[in-house]
């Protein structure tokens, strides 16, 4: 059975400008744009023949499909809700489809978690989601341009998120078995094309300055890390002629290359080891020795003139490879050799396009094609297109790198050196991944519809070894965490899980959960006296902190102490006595107003200063007694310090005057939980410091109540 039954046409415009034109016809363009981006995403599913394509785990690394089906209609209502424009839908589904999609270790993939809905039950949802953004569309007030506090910002967020998605989730596609697709999906099919493989030569490309990166006031949507400026001076180098082909790599596989220890780096050879691999994973070994060849919905015979899709791992196996064999300093490029290649080649951007210049935008077949079909200037191929290119260089941010407050996490996660660069496009690749600032990044071991092309060079690859934590707003939880005590205040977050342990001393402490657990430290603290603690903060920026020093045992992170002047430290969990709590400690990234329903059976939840910093803390604490266990306790630190910025007026729990009377947060916690919670002892004061710089910090004082499940 067929679970989507019409074909969409797929329509991809290039993008859409949003410094210029009449305000009233850029609503209608950006209404288009939309549809357009939401029927591609629609007509990705129309191939399944049966309901259990979407629930089948195509990697082992990712959800099922189901997941991604929901989560790009989720991201939308989740930023709009965040932006305050909109009213949830459906709260479970704007749960569940909300975080999993990189391998973070604060992603939950753990099925047993999940009972994924049926799939035209989320079918309606999106419909419910496209018919609320549409009116919305309708509504909101324009003003050009559309910059980032515009409310149409968030709008083209989920546009450039769904686009995204349509690439990586059709690389899930092609990991499917066969028999749950139409291999014959008309929207789907492969190029029929193979020509005679090409043999690669090297191309001299001349060296000359790069400057990347764009400023606030650019015409085109883009992400956090695409903005700030970058420039640095390009030495001479060579650059193959054309993509790697499956041809080409086949000599390194015939030649041993994935059983041959010295062509890996560890992180390589450990990946192959663990995997088994013995060729790229599209290829499908038969038993005569031949390959086929796994395209998005079927298997073809292997077109050995097309390009090689590998994982980075793989890319930089052959090149060393080709290196012990030519005695060449062979590698791939950098990101900003890759930008050279590009100005060299005077590739014009997207917006300039009337045609792609390559097999890019879903233009020509869903598939790539034969190395040698797009040339470039200078005798080049696949400048841009066919598959993305991998590249040696980590992503990181640009000097003047800033976070957008509605996706702090798009980037900043990533930014660890574990996450390298892929440029240049695939055949599948819309919207902002066409543009020349586009940068996206990839775990190594990972798959996209990614090859590569090498470059003869003896310039060296700057890679750092380790990351230090720059982001400023991160940094002072580092130190309010981990860091000094300061005018003579003890150190709060190991305090207020001490008070915690002392309450609980004689009462069961065999789970303990901590909402607002910023970088970890109550976290880690709990771990001492509680088998099993799970720490969940809102921001990935904030717990990423937590996930270092539960994976590695240390962090380091700068501290500004004048201006330009920062201070370097380094953080280890043994040094704090805390070592041996790690492996009892895990960290999720949540949202504690739609927080999802498999965090329950706790006997503890400590709740810091979290309800102060939710859109809706009214909502947790309603659902707070489900979630503890029999005599279970609540531990809630406030400052009650509500803002409108993040909580709307009326979802303020305190600080209001109703019918004449003043009425507090704690008076409001208190009348919402005395039903099912009994209140032990008084309140109390908690004082804390937070260190901005060596003068500058923000003392506060935080009230401390303790509930005990009736």
């Amino acid at each position: 059975m067929t679970t989507n039954s019409a074909t969409t046409e797929i329509k991809t415009p290039y993008t859409v400008n949003l410094s210029t034109g009449d305000p009233e016809a850029k609503r209608e363009e950006i209404r288009r744009y939309f549809h357009e981006t939401y029927d591609a995403y629609e007509a990705l599913f129309e191939p399944f023949l049966d309901k259990v394509a979407y629930t089948t785990r195509a990697d082992a690394l990712r959800h099922p499909l189901i997941f991604y089906y929901g989560h790009t209609a989720t991201f939308f209502m989740n930023k709009l809700v965040l932006a305050k424009l909109v009213d949830r839908i459906n709260p479970g589904f704007e749960s569940i489809f909300a975080i999993g999609v990189d391998e973070m270790s604060w992603d939950d993939l753990n099925e047993a978690h999940y009972a994924w809905p049926d799939p035209d039950e989320v079918r309606e949802y999106r419909a419910q989601v496209r018919e609320c953004i549409d009116q919305l569309i309708s509504k909101l007030p324009i003003k050009l341009p559309i910059g980032w506090e515009s409310p149409f910002w968030p709008i083209m967020m989920g546009i450039e998120h769904e686009r995204i998605h349509l690439e990586t989730s059709s690389v899930l596609i092609r990991q499917l078995p066969t028999s749950l697709l139409d291999g014959e999906h008309p929207a789907w099919q492969p190029s029929d094309s193979d020509t005679t493989p090409q043999t690669n030569e090297i191309i001299a490309v001349p060296g000359k300055s790069v400057a990347l990166g764009k400023s606030l006031e650019d015409a085109y949507y883009g992400w956090d890390n695409e903005y700030g400026t970058y420039s640095k001076e390009i030495t001479d180098f060579g650059a193959s002629k054309y993509l790697v082909s499956n041809d080409e790599f086949l000599a390194f596989v015939q030649d041993g290359g994935y059983s041959n220890r010295d062509f890996w780096t560890e992180e390589g050879w450990n990946w192959v080891s663990y995997e088994k691999a013995t060729c790229p994973r599209f290829w499908l070994p038969q038993p005569d020795g031949s390959y086929k060849f796994r395209t998005m919905l079927k298997e073809i015979d292997m077109p050995w003139s097309w390009p090689v899709e590998t994982n980075y791992l793989e890319a930089k196996a052959f090149c060393n490879w080709k290196a012990a064999k030519t005695g060449q300093p062979v590698r791939l490029p950098t990101e900003e050799e890759w930008y050279r290649l590009l100005d060299y080649t005077e590739v014009p951007d997207a917006p300039a396009w009337k045609k792609a210049p390559g097999n890019l935008n879903l233009e020509g077949p869903a598939s790539s094609v034969p190395v040698d079909t797009h040339p470039f200037k200078h005798g080049f191929y696949d400048v841009v297109g066919n598959v993305w290119q991998h590249t040696e260089t980590p992503i990181r941010g640009y000097d003047g790198f800033e976070i957008h407050p509605l996706y702090d996490d798009f980037s900043t996660p990533t930014f660890d050196t574990k996450h390298n660069m892929i440029k240049g496009g695939s055949w599948i690749s819309t919207g902002n991944e066409l543009m020349r600032d586009s940068r996206y990044a990839f775990r190594r071991h990972f798959y996209q519809h990614a090859g590569f092309r090498y470059v003869i060079s003896d310039a060296p690859v700057e890679i750092p070894d380790d990351s230090w934590e720059t982001d400023p707003e991160v940094i002072p939880y580092c130190e309010f965490n981990y860091g000094k005590e300061y005018f003579d205040v003890d150190n709060y977050p190991e305090k207020l899980a001490q008070i915690c342990l002392d309450i609980a001393s004689d009462r069961k402490r065999e789970k303990a959960l901590v909402l607002g657990c910023k970088t970890g430290r109550a976290a880690f603290e709990l771990a001492a006296g509680y088998k099993n603690v799970t720490g969940i903060d809102f921001s990935a920026r904030m717990i990423r902190i937590g996930v270092q020093l539960k994976e590695k045992g240390y962090t380091q992170y700068t501290l500004p102490e004048e201006g330009e002047i920062s201070s370097f430290h380094q953080v280890k969990l043994q040094n704090l006595g805390l070592d041996g709590t790690r492996d009892r400690v895990e960290f999720m990234q949540g949202d504690l107003s739609n927080l999802k329903e498999i965090y329950q059976g706790y006997d503890l939840i400590l709740l810091d200063t979290l309800l102060e910093r939710s859109y809706d803390p009214q909502k947790f604490l309603e659902s707070a007694s489900k979630r503890l266990n029999e005599g279970g306790l609540l531990v809630i630190a406030s400052t009650y310090d509500w803002q409108e910025k993040v909580t709307s007026r009326d979802h303020w729990l305190g600080g209001i005057k109703v019918n004449g009377e003043n009425v507090t947060g704690k008076d409001r916690i208190e009348e919402l939980l005395s039903k099912e919670f009994k209140k032990l002892g008084t309140s109390r004061d908690l004082e804390y410091v937070l260190r901005r710089t060596a003068r500058t910090f923000d003392h506060n004082i935080a009230d401390l109540t303790v509930w005990e499940k009736r």
